[in-house]
Order: structure tokens, then C-alpha cells, then sequence
């Protein structure tokens, strides 16, 4: 058996957040070091709550949560309730969290993991990039100890807050940007992406007959997911953004990707946010990241049926 990737996943559960975490700590391949939280989806309280609620039904304990940054580096804090629910897992309800918040701020333990691990360490970013950002900004020797970085995050046509953008690049543009200037290998999956792995009544039900409680908790949140992309778009079920992260840290044959130069958009009041994703070097810059263009749905639903499977 090849040695597990060690990966920190910086997160703001949500329910796909939470669905990803679920597939990450079910997955021998991965050695989660840390999971990081940060204000997105919900208030900072409610996703290093939720994040440590998830640990715990996972029976990953061993697993430490840190909180990171409670709020954008520039702009208002923006929260998506309307989609995730009051308290960020569509009202599911879940016991407190006998694990306990690690003491350590998550940008300070980002920096501290990263200069102490002996291995490059990959991060799988499901939120907003303010917590990366500050780390990038505060140490920027770690970004030699970085092998890559996985980003749910961006779309090519259009967004799902704005016309222009998706929520975690205009929750935090500004710490997008920074990110995407870093000259660390960056691997980019947007809507375009995310919006083709759609958890449709047959897949739903296939996760259900699994009947552990990880499983069924997944139905639960899932079921309540996502309604107003399917009314907007026509979708027969919601998209599962963030597992897509993790999906490509350990079966990245599953996607069709591209290089191209990205650049978030900081200024404009109508594009905020807006990744802007150039293929041809019309913007005269070499490419910065490697864009996610397509997935195999069908591949996708496997490999999370297979590690929701192992609860």
C-alpha cells in the first residue's frame, strides 16, 4: 500500500463541507493533519462547531479542529443560511461536540504544521481563502512546504451569489488573489465542475441502503441542499461542490483539466469576485494554476459510496 497523502483541509461546514470531510477521514490514502476552519457558509462559532461535530460522528477524533479567521480580510462578512440552513448542516441536529477546539489559532497551527511536517503536505480548501492568506502573508517561507493546492472555488460562466461569482471568491476576494499569486501549484474546481456531480434521487438512495450513520446523516443534509440551484438551474438534484476537492487529491484521473492563468477580480462592484480564467495568454502572464474543465460523475458517486461505505 503507497504511503497516505498528508493533506490539511481548511473548510466552513456546510453541508458538501461536511459531506467532503466525511470522504476525506474515511480514506486510507489521506492522513488528515488538521481540519482549519473559517467564517463562510455560517459564522466562525457555528463551522468549528459543526466541524467538530462532524469528527465526532465520524469516530475521527484523533483528528484536531482549529479556528481560524472569523472574518474577511477587506470586505463585510457574508453567510449562506439560505442554502445550508440555521445552523449550517440543514437543521440536522447534532449532539455537542465532546471533541475539543485545539486552543491554537488556525492560521498560527497552518504555519506551525506546515514548517514542522517532514513531507510536502497538500491543502484542500473548501471556504473562503482568508485563513491561507494570512498564513501566506504571515510566513511566506511555508509555501515551499506546500505541495499543492486544491481550491473549490471560481467558475468560468457564471456565478452562484453574483451573475459574476461564486461565494467563496466573493466571501474573500481579495484573499483569493493573494492565493493565486503565490506560485504554489493550484489546482482550480469551480461550478462549471461541480455543478455536473449532482446528487440525484438514485444516488441518494444507493448512499441511504448503506445505513450507518454517517451515510444517513449525508442523506439528511443532502436532502435539504441546495433547492434554489435546481429550481434556477434546471438541476434534479443539488451539486456536491466541495467532496470534488478531495475526490481529485486522491483519483485526479477523474478530471479533465487544463492550465491556464487565473486572476480574481478585487475592484469592480458588478464582477467582485469573478475568476477570471485565460487559456490563451491573452492576459500576458504563464499559467498559475491547472483548471478543472469536466468530471466523471459517475466515478465521482463510486469512490464517495465506497468510502461512505467503510463507516
Amino acid at each position: 500500500m503507497s504511503h497516505p497523502k498528508p493533506i490539511i483541509i481548511d473548510c466552513d461546514p456546510g453541508i458538501d463541507d461536511a459531506v467532503a470531510l466525511f470522504l476525506a477521514m474515511a480514506l486510507d490514502s489521506l492522513d488528515v493533519k488538521a481540519i482549519i476552519t473559517v467564517a463562510g457558509n455560517m459564522p466562525l462559532a457555528v463551522t468549528e462547531r459543526n466541524a467538530r461535530c462532524l469528527v465526532e460522528l465520524a469516530q475521527r477524533s484523533q483528528v484536531k479542529v482549529y479556528g481560524g479567521c472569523p472574518r474577511p480580510l477587506l470586505r463585510s462578512p457574508l453567510f449562506a443560511r439560505h442554502v445550508h440552513g440555521d445552523n449550517g448542516l440543514g437543521g440536522m441536529l447534532l449532539p455537542d461536540p465532546q471533541v475539543p477546539l485545539q486552543p491554537t489559532h488556525g492560521v498560527t497551527a497552518l504555519i506551525e504544521i506546515l514548517r514542522q511536517s517532514p513531507e510536502l503536505v497538500s491543502l484542500a480548501t473548501l471556504g473562503p481563502l482568508t485563513n491561507l492568506a494570512v498564513a501566506l502573508v504571515q510566513a511566506p517561507d511555508i509555501a515551499s512546504a506546500i505541495a499543492e493546492i486544491v481550491i473549490m472555488g471560481g467558475a468560468m460562466r457564471a456565478g452562484n451569489v453574483t451573475p459574476s461569482a461564486e461565494f467563496n471568491f466573493y466571501a474573500d476576494p481579495h484573499a483569493a488573489q493573494i492565493v493565486m499569486d503565490s506560485g504554489i501549484p493550484l489546482t482550480l474546481i469551480g461550478l462549471d465542475v461541480t455543478h455536473q456531480v449532482i446528487a440525484t434521487p438514485p444516488r441518494l438512495e444507493r448512499i441511504r441502503q448503506l445505513q450507518n450513520p454517517v451515510a444517513q446523516a449525508v442523506v439528511e443534509m443532502v436532502s435539504r441542499y441546495g433547492s434554489t440551484d435546481q429550481q434556477v438551474l434546471g438541476l434534479v438534484g443539488p451539486p456536491l461542490h466541495d467532496p470534488c476537492v478531495i475526490a481529485y487529491l486522491v483519483q485526479p484521473d477523474l478530471f479533465e483539466t487544463k492550465p491556464g492563468y487565473v486572476a480574481i477580480e478585487t475592484a469592480s462592484d458588478l464582477n467582485l469576485g469573478r475568476s477570471v480564467v485565460d487559456f490563451q495568454g491573452l492576459m500576458g502572464h504563464l499559467p498559475n494554476a491547472t483548471v478543472a474543465l469536466s468530471i466523471d460523475s459517475v466515478g465521482f458517486y463510486e469512490l464517495l459510496l465506497e468510502a461512505l461505505s467503510l463507516y
